[in-house]
Protein backbone atom coordinates (compact mmCIF):
# COMPACT_ATOMS: atom_id res chain seq x y z
CA UNK A 1 0.00 0.00 0.00
CA UNK A 2 1.08 3.57 -0.51
CA UNK A 3 1.45 6.04 2.35
CA UNK A 4 -2.10 7.13 1.47
CA UNK A 5 -3.40 3.55 1.55
CA UNK A 6 -3.73 3.23 -2.24
CA UNK A 7 -2.53 -0.09 -3.73
CA UNK A 8 0.58 0.30 -5.87
CA UNK A 9 0.87 -1.08 -9.39
CA UNK A 10 3.43 -3.77 -10.02
CA UNK A 11 3.46 -3.26 -13.77
CA UNK A 12 6.45 -4.94 -15.35
CA UNK A 13 6.80 -7.38 -12.47
CA UNK A 14 4.80 -10.32 -13.68
CA UNK A 15 3.33 -12.05 -10.62
CA UNK A 16 5.16 -10.20 -7.85
CA UNK A 17 2.86 -9.35 -4.95
CA UNK A 18 1.84 -5.87 -3.82
CA UNK A 19 4.33 -4.37 -1.31
CA UNK A 20 3.33 -4.13 2.33
CA UNK A 21 4.05 -0.38 2.37
CA UNK A 22 5.54 2.04 -0.15
CA UNK A 23 5.76 5.68 -1.18
CA UNK A 24 8.30 7.66 -3.20
CA UNK A 25 9.76 4.47 -4.72
CA UNK A 26 8.19 2.92 -7.84
CA UNK A 27 8.41 -0.79 -8.47
CA UNK A 28 10.17 -1.71 -11.74
CA UNK A 29 11.09 -5.38 -11.63
CA UNK A 30 12.00 -8.45 -9.66
CA UNK A 31 14.03 -11.62 -10.15
CA UNK A 32 14.64 -14.75 -8.11
CA UNK A 33 18.22 -14.58 -9.42
CA UNK A 34 18.05 -17.81 -11.37
CA UNK A 35 16.54 -19.78 -8.51
CA UNK A 36 19.05 -18.48 -5.95
CA UNK A 37 16.88 -15.99 -4.12
CA UNK A 38 19.24 -15.23 -1.25
CA UNK A 39 21.37 -12.14 -1.80
CA UNK A 40 23.81 -10.07 0.23
CA UNK A 41 25.98 -7.44 -1.46
CA UNK A 42 25.03 -6.18 -4.92
CA UNK A 43 27.10 -4.16 -7.40
CA UNK A 44 25.95 -2.87 -10.80
CA UNK A 45 28.32 -2.32 -13.75
CA UNK A 46 27.75 -1.95 -17.49
CA UNK A 47 24.14 -3.15 -17.42
CA UNK A 48 24.86 -6.13 -15.18
CA UNK A 49 24.39 -6.77 -11.48
CA UNK A 50 26.62 -9.02 -9.39
CA UNK A 51 25.03 -10.55 -6.28
CA UNK A 52 26.93 -12.35 -3.54
CA UNK A 53 25.05 -15.13 -1.77
CA UNK A 54 24.72 -16.11 1.88
CA UNK A 55 23.39 -19.62 1.31
CA UNK A 56 23.66 -20.43 -2.41
CA UNK A 57 27.44 -20.60 -2.52
CA UNK A 58 28.73 -18.18 -5.13
CA UNK A 59 27.97 -15.04 -7.15
CA UNK A 60 25.06 -14.61 -9.56
CA UNK A 61 25.38 -12.40 -12.66
CA UNK A 62 22.19 -10.61 -13.72
CA UNK A 63 21.40 -8.75 -16.92
CA UNK A 64 19.70 -5.54 -15.73
CA UNK A 65 19.90 -3.51 -18.95
CA UNK A 66 16.11 -3.55 -18.90
CA UNK A 67 15.29 -2.93 -15.21
CA UNK A 68 11.72 -4.19 -15.63
CA UNK A 69 13.04 -7.56 -16.75
CA UNK A 70 16.17 -8.45 -14.78
CA UNK A 71 17.33 -12.02 -15.31
CA UNK A 72 20.22 -14.30 -14.46
CA UNK A 73 22.86 -14.89 -17.14
CA UNK A 74 25.65 -16.55 -15.19
CA UNK A 75 26.91 -17.94 -11.90
CA UNK A 76 30.36 -18.13 -10.30
CA UNK A 77 30.34 -21.05 -7.83
CA UNK A 78 32.10 -20.80 -4.49
CA UNK A 79 34.79 -23.23 -3.40
CA UNK A 80 33.56 -25.95 -0.99
CA UNK A 81 32.82 -24.61 2.49
CA UNK A 82 33.29 -21.01 1.31
CA UNK A 83 31.27 -17.80 1.47
CA UNK A 84 31.25 -15.33 -1.45
CA UNK A 85 28.78 -12.93 0.12
CA UNK A 86 30.64 -9.64 -0.50
CA UNK A 87 32.19 -8.17 -3.64
CA UNK A 88 33.35 -4.95 -5.31
CA UNK A 89 33.43 -3.69 -8.90
CA UNK A 90 35.83 -0.99 -10.15
CA UNK A 91 38.37 -0.41 -12.93
CA UNK A 92 36.82 -3.22 -14.98
CA UNK A 93 37.51 -5.70 -12.17
CA UNK A 94 35.27 -7.77 -9.94
CA UNK A 95 36.71 -8.59 -6.50
CA UNK A 96 35.01 -11.45 -4.62
CA UNK A 97 35.80 -12.43 -1.04
CA UNK A 98 36.53 -15.99 0.00
CA UNK A 99 35.81 -16.85 3.63
CA UNK A 100 34.66 -19.71 5.80
CA UNK A 101 30.93 -20.30 5.32
CA UNK A 102 30.13 -19.44 8.91
CA UNK A 103 26.43 -20.24 8.77
CA UNK A 104 27.29 -23.77 7.61
CA UNK A 105 29.58 -24.28 10.62
CA UNK A 106 27.96 -26.18 13.52
CA UNK A 107 29.45 -23.69 15.98
CA UNK A 108 27.26 -20.96 14.47
CA UNK A 109 24.03 -22.91 14.03
CA UNK A 110 22.59 -20.59 16.67
CA UNK A 111 22.63 -17.10 15.16
CA UNK A 112 23.45 -15.57 18.55
CA UNK A 113 26.78 -17.40 18.48
CA UNK A 114 27.79 -15.53 15.32
CA UNK A 115 27.01 -12.11 16.71
CA UNK A 116 27.83 -12.74 20.37
CA UNK A 117 31.29 -14.36 20.41
CA UNK A 118 34.69 -13.60 18.85
CA UNK A 119 34.59 -15.46 15.53
CA UNK A 120 38.32 -16.18 15.45
CA UNK A 121 38.17 -17.76 18.88
CA UNK A 122 35.23 -19.98 17.92
CA UNK A 123 36.81 -21.11 14.63
CA UNK A 124 40.13 -21.71 16.37
CA UNK A 125 38.37 -24.20 18.63
CA UNK A 126 36.37 -25.76 15.75
CA UNK A 127 38.28 -25.25 12.48
CA UNK A 128 36.28 -26.19 9.36
CA UNK A 129 37.64 -29.05 7.28
CA UNK A 130 37.53 -27.32 3.90
CA UNK A 131 37.34 -23.70 2.76
CA UNK A 132 39.13 -21.02 0.76
CA UNK A 133 40.40 -17.84 2.45
CA UNK A 134 41.21 -14.65 0.57
CA UNK A 135 39.94 -12.92 -2.55
CA UNK A 136 39.44 -13.66 -6.25
CA UNK A 137 39.92 -11.10 -9.03
CA UNK A 138 37.89 -11.25 -12.26
CA UNK A 139 38.20 -9.28 -15.50
CA UNK A 140 34.88 -7.79 -16.69
CA UNK A 141 35.72 -7.19 -20.34
CA UNK A 142 32.61 -9.29 -20.95
CA UNK A 143 30.34 -8.22 -18.07
CA UNK A 144 28.15 -11.30 -18.49
CA UNK A 145 31.08 -13.71 -18.24
CA UNK A 146 33.72 -12.64 -15.67
CA UNK A 147 37.12 -14.26 -16.25
CA UNK A 148 39.33 -14.94 -13.24
CA UNK A 149 42.74 -13.26 -13.61
CA UNK A 150 44.13 -13.25 -10.08
CA UNK A 151 43.73 -14.24 -6.46
CA UNK A 152 44.90 -13.50 -2.94
CA UNK A 153 45.29 -16.11 -0.22
CA UNK A 154 45.42 -15.13 3.45
CA UNK A 155 46.65 -17.08 6.47
CA UNK A 156 43.38 -17.30 8.29
CA UNK A 157 39.67 -17.76 7.77
CA UNK A 158 39.15 -15.23 4.99
CA UNK A 159 37.92 -11.74 4.17
CA UNK A 160 34.50 -10.34 5.00
CA UNK A 161 33.94 -7.10 3.08
CA UNK A 162 36.10 -4.96 0.78
CA UNK A 163 36.18 -1.29 -0.17
CA UNK A 164 37.66 -0.77 -3.64
CA UNK A 165 36.85 2.06 -6.05
CA UNK A 166 39.76 1.55 -8.43
CA UNK A 167 43.44 2.34 -8.43
CA UNK A 168 46.14 0.72 -6.38
CA UNK A 169 44.56 0.22 -2.94
CA UNK A 170 41.75 -1.90 -1.58
CA UNK A 171 40.67 -2.02 2.07
CA UNK A 172 39.14 -5.10 3.66
CA UNK A 173 38.17 -6.79 6.89
CA UNK A 174 40.15 -10.01 7.36
CA UNK A 175 40.04 -12.81 9.92
CA UNK A 176 43.69 -13.83 10.23
CA UNK A 177 45.10 -16.61 12.36
CA UNK A 178 46.00 -15.37 15.82
CA UNK A 179 43.36 -12.62 15.98
CA UNK A 180 40.10 -12.74 17.93
CA UNK A 181 38.02 -11.36 15.04
CA UNK A 182 38.16 -9.42 11.77
CA UNK A 183 40.77 -6.63 11.51
CA UNK A 184 41.50 -3.92 8.93
CA UNK A 185 43.92 -4.85 6.13
CA UNK A 186 45.05 -2.93 3.07
CA UNK A 187 45.57 -4.74 -0.23
CA UNK A 188 48.00 -3.62 -2.92
CA UNK A 189 46.27 -4.00 -6.29
CA UNK A 190 49.18 -2.70 -8.39
CA UNK A 191 49.18 -6.10 -10.12
CA UNK A 192 45.59 -7.41 -10.14
CA UNK A 193 46.90 -10.88 -10.96
CA UNK A 194 48.87 -10.90 -7.69
CA UNK A 195 47.22 -8.77 -5.02
CA UNK A 196 49.11 -8.71 -1.73
CA UNK A 197 48.45 -7.70 1.85
CA UNK A 198 50.29 -4.46 2.59
CA UNK A 199 49.16 -3.08 5.97
CA UNK A 200 46.90 -3.80 8.93
CA UNK A 201 45.30 -2.25 11.99
CA UNK A 202 43.24 -3.59 14.88
CA UNK A 203 41.86 -2.62 18.26
CA UNK A 204 44.23 -3.31 21.18
CA UNK A 205 43.28 -6.64 22.70
CA UNK A 206 42.58 -8.48 19.44
CA UNK A 207 46.06 -9.88 18.69
CA UNK A 208 45.84 -13.02 20.79
CA UNK A 209 48.93 -14.58 19.21
CA UNK A 210 51.07 -11.76 20.61
CA UNK A 211 49.59 -11.98 24.07
CA UNK A 212 46.93 -9.27 23.82
CA UNK A 213 43.68 -9.93 25.61
CA UNK A 214 40.28 -8.23 25.22
CA UNK A 215 39.30 -5.64 27.81
CA UNK A 216 35.63 -5.66 26.75
CA UNK A 217 32.87 -8.00 27.98
CA UNK A 218 33.10 -11.52 26.59
CA UNK A 219 29.58 -11.37 25.19
CA UNK A 220 30.48 -8.32 23.08
CA UNK A 221 31.88 -8.92 19.62
CA UNK A 222 34.65 -6.54 18.54
CA UNK A 223 35.38 -7.20 14.87
CA UNK A 224 35.63 -4.99 11.80
CA UNK A 225 32.69 -5.21 9.44
CA UNK A 226 34.37 -2.92 6.91
CA UNK A 227 35.81 0.52 6.37
CA UNK A 228 34.94 3.18 3.79
CA UNK A 229 37.67 5.56 2.63
CA UNK A 230 37.29 9.23 1.67
CA UNK A 231 40.54 10.87 0.63
CA UNK A 232 43.18 9.88 3.18
CA UNK A 233 40.70 8.97 5.91
CA UNK A 234 39.14 5.53 6.56
CA UNK A 235 36.05 5.11 8.72
CA UNK A 236 35.74 1.64 10.24
CA UNK A 237 32.81 -0.07 11.99
CA UNK A 238 33.61 -2.69 14.63
CA UNK A 239 30.21 -4.12 15.56
CA UNK A 240 30.04 -3.87 19.38
CA UNK A 241 33.36 -2.02 19.20
CA UNK A 242 31.92 1.12 17.62
CA UNK A 243 33.67 3.48 15.19
CA UNK A 244 37.31 4.13 14.29
CA UNK A 245 38.86 6.86 12.18
CA UNK A 246 42.21 6.12 10.48
CA UNK A 247 44.73 8.16 8.56
CA UNK A 248 45.52 6.05 5.48
CA UNK A 249 47.73 8.55 3.65
CA UNK A 250 50.25 5.70 3.82
CA UNK A 251 48.09 2.63 3.20
CA UNK A 252 50.87 0.32 4.37
CA UNK A 253 50.65 1.93 7.82
CA UNK A 254 47.07 2.84 8.76
CA UNK A 255 47.21 5.20 11.73
CA UNK A 256 44.39 5.16 14.27
CA UNK A 257 43.21 8.72 14.93
CA UNK A 258 40.31 8.00 17.25
CA UNK A 259 38.09 5.20 18.55
CA UNK A 260 34.52 5.98 19.63
CA UNK A 261 32.08 3.48 21.11
CA UNK A 262 28.52 3.95 22.34
CA UNK A 263 27.94 0.31 23.32
CA UNK A 264 26.92 0.29 26.14
CA UNK A 265 24.49 1.92 26.76
CA UNK A 266 23.33 1.41 23.16
CA UNK A 267 23.13 -2.05 21.66
CA UNK A 268 26.19 -2.19 19.38
CA UNK A 269 26.26 -3.84 15.97
CA UNK A 270 28.00 -0.86 14.31
CA UNK A 271 28.02 -1.87 10.63
CA UNK A 272 28.54 0.89 8.03
CA UNK A 273 30.06 4.38 8.16
CA UNK A 274 29.26 6.50 5.12
CA UNK A 275 31.32 9.71 4.77
CA UNK A 276 29.78 12.79 3.15
CA UNK A 277 33.10 14.60 2.74
CA UNK A 278 31.78 17.74 1.06
CA UNK A 279 29.72 18.46 4.17
CA UNK A 280 32.08 17.06 6.84
CA UNK A 281 29.38 14.58 7.87
CA UNK A 282 29.46 10.86 8.58
CA UNK A 283 26.40 8.58 8.60
CA UNK A 284 26.84 5.48 10.78
CA UNK A 285 24.37 2.56 10.85
CA UNK A 286 24.11 0.14 13.77
CA UNK A 287 22.80 -3.23 12.54
CA UNK A 288 19.82 -4.94 14.15
CA UNK A 289 21.16 -8.44 14.79
CA UNK A 290 18.45 -10.23 16.80
CA UNK A 291 14.81 -11.12 16.22
CA UNK A 292 12.12 -8.96 17.79
CA UNK A 293 14.58 -6.18 18.75
CA UNK A 294 16.05 -8.37 21.49
CA UNK A 295 19.32 -6.43 21.01
CA UNK A 296 17.51 -3.05 21.40
CA UNK A 297 16.11 -0.85 18.65
CA UNK A 298 19.12 0.26 16.59
CA UNK A 299 19.78 3.67 15.07
CA UNK A 300 21.49 5.37 12.18
CA UNK A 301 23.62 8.20 13.55
CA UNK A 302 24.81 11.44 11.97
CA UNK A 303 28.25 12.68 13.03
CA UNK A 304 29.97 16.00 12.51
CA UNK A 305 33.53 15.13 11.41
CA UNK A 306 34.96 18.57 10.70
CA UNK A 307 37.72 17.47 13.06
CA UNK A 308 38.31 13.82 12.02
CA UNK A 309 39.92 12.96 15.35
CA UNK A 310 36.83 14.23 17.21
CA UNK A 311 33.61 12.91 15.60
CA UNK A 312 30.53 14.32 17.34
CA UNK A 313 27.06 12.75 17.04
CA UNK A 314 24.47 15.41 16.17
CA UNK A 315 21.29 13.45 15.28
CA UNK A 316 19.73 10.09 14.39
CA UNK A 317 17.52 9.07 11.49
CA UNK A 318 13.81 8.65 12.28
CA UNK A 319 12.93 5.04 13.05
CA UNK A 320 10.29 3.45 10.74
CA UNK A 321 7.07 3.19 12.72
CA UNK A 322 4.09 2.58 10.38
CA UNK A 323 3.61 -0.67 12.31
CA UNK A 324 5.36 -2.27 15.27
CA UNK A 325 8.32 -3.72 13.38
CA UNK A 326 9.75 -5.24 16.56
CA UNK A 327 6.63 -7.44 16.65
CA UNK A 328 6.80 -8.38 12.94
CA UNK A 329 9.40 -11.13 13.60
CA UNK A 330 12.94 -11.53 12.23
CA UNK A 331 15.40 -8.62 12.32
CA UNK A 332 14.37 -4.95 12.35
CA UNK A 333 16.63 -1.95 12.00
CA UNK A 334 19.49 -0.59 9.92
CA UNK A 335 21.71 -2.84 7.85
CA UNK A 336 23.44 -1.46 4.75
CA UNK A 337 23.73 2.00 3.23
CA UNK A 338 24.20 2.85 -0.43
CA UNK A 339 27.85 3.88 -0.38
CA UNK A 340 28.07 6.69 -2.99
CA UNK A 341 30.52 4.78 -5.16
CA UNK A 342 31.98 6.60 -8.18
CA UNK A 343 29.68 6.16 -11.18
CA UNK A 344 26.65 5.34 -9.04
CA UNK A 345 24.08 7.75 -7.57
CA UNK A 346 26.20 10.11 -5.46
CA UNK A 347 24.48 12.49 -3.07
CA UNK A 348 25.49 14.24 0.12
CA UNK A 349 21.85 14.95 0.91
CA UNK A 350 19.98 11.69 0.19
CA UNK A 351 20.87 8.49 2.02
CA UNK A 352 19.47 5.10 0.92
CA UNK A 353 19.31 2.45 3.63
CA UNK A 354 17.99 -1.07 4.16
CA UNK A 355 16.06 -1.70 7.36
CA UNK A 356 15.58 -5.49 7.14
CA UNK A 357 11.92 -6.31 7.96
CA UNK A 358 11.09 -2.63 7.30
CA UNK A 359 12.40 -2.76 3.73
CA UNK A 360 14.41 0.03 2.12
CA UNK A 361 14.22 3.70 3.16
CA UNK A 362 15.39 7.03 1.75
CA UNK A 363 16.35 9.87 4.09
CA UNK A 364 16.89 13.57 3.38
CA UNK A 365 19.80 15.26 5.21
CA UNK A 366 19.13 18.78 4.01
CA UNK A 367 19.16 19.69 7.71
CA UNK A 368 21.60 17.21 9.30
CA UNK A 369 20.20 18.00 12.75
CA UNK A 370 16.73 16.91 11.61
CA UNK A 371 16.94 14.04 9.10
CA UNK A 372 13.61 13.07 7.58
CA UNK A 373 12.34 10.05 5.69
CA UNK A 374 11.20 10.80 2.12
CA UNK A 375 10.56 7.36 0.57
CA UNK A 376 10.09 3.72 1.54
CA UNK A 377 9.39 0.31 0.04
CA UNK A 378 8.59 -2.76 2.17
CA UNK A 379 8.38 -5.88 -0.04
CA UNK A 380 5.83 -8.61 0.69
CA UNK A 381 6.91 -11.81 2.46
CA UNK A 382 9.29 -14.04 0.48
CA UNK A 383 7.55 -16.79 -1.43
CA UNK A 384 10.34 -19.27 -0.75
CA UNK A 385 12.96 -19.64 1.97
CA UNK A 386 16.64 -20.01 1.00
CA UNK A 387 17.95 -19.43 4.52
CA UNK A 388 19.13 -22.88 5.60
CA UNK A 389 19.14 -22.12 9.34
CA UNK A 390 16.37 -23.87 11.26
CA UNK A 391 13.30 -21.98 12.37
CA UNK A 392 13.85 -18.74 10.43
CA UNK A 393 10.56 -16.85 9.88
CA UNK A 394 9.18 -16.12 6.40
CA UNK A 395 9.64 -12.37 6.78
CA UNK A 396 11.30 -9.89 4.44
CA UNK A 397 14.92 -9.05 5.32
CA UNK A 398 16.04 -6.32 2.93
CA UNK A 399 19.82 -6.61 3.03
CA UNK A 400 21.76 -4.36 0.63
CA UNK A 401 20.96 -1.49 -1.72
CA UNK A 402 22.86 -0.15 -4.73
CA UNK A 403 21.56 2.96 -6.50
CA UNK A 404 22.66 3.68 -10.06
CA UNK A 405 23.25 7.10 -11.56
CA UNK A 406 19.61 7.27 -12.75
CA UNK A 407 18.19 6.70 -9.27
CA UNK A 408 17.33 3.03 -9.88
CA UNK A 409 17.64 0.94 -6.71
CA UNK A 410 18.74 -2.70 -6.64
CA UNK A 411 17.73 -4.27 -3.31
CA UNK A 412 18.74 -7.73 -2.11
CA UNK A 413 17.16 -9.97 0.52
CA UNK A 414 18.17 -13.16 2.33
CA UNK A 415 15.28 -15.00 0.66
CA UNK A 416 13.17 -12.79 -1.61
CA UNK A 417 15.41 -12.22 -4.63
CA UNK A 418 16.31 -8.84 -6.14
CA UNK A 419 13.88 -5.91 -6.24
CA UNK A 420 14.45 -3.12 -8.77
CA UNK A 421 12.89 0.24 -7.80
CA UNK A 422 12.88 3.80 -9.10
CA UNK A 423 13.35 6.73 -6.74
CA UNK A 424 10.71 9.32 -7.64
CA UNK A 425 11.94 12.29 -5.62
CA UNK A 426 14.01 15.21 -6.84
Amino acid sequence: MSRDGVPLSTAGAGSVDIPDFAYGLRFLGHTDQGGRGDGVQVMVHDGHAYVGHMFSGGVTILDVRHPRHPHAVGFLPAAPGTWNLHLQVADGLLLVIDAVDLFAAPAFADEASYYGRPVGEVLGENPPAEYSAGMRVYDLADPAAPRQVGSLSVDGFGLHRIWYVGGRWAYASALLHGFSDYVLVTIDMADPARPRLAGSSWLPGMDLARGERPTWPREHRYGLHHAIVAGDVAYGCWRDGGLTVHDVSDPTRPELLVHRNWCPPFGGGTHTALPLPGRDLLVVADEGIADDCADQVKYTWVFDVRVPANPVSISTFPTPAEIDYCAKDAHFGPHNLHENRPGSFVSERLVFATYQNAGVRVFDLDDPFRPREVAAFVPPPPRRMFDTRPGRPRVIQSCDVFVDADGVLYVTDYNAGLYVLQYEGS
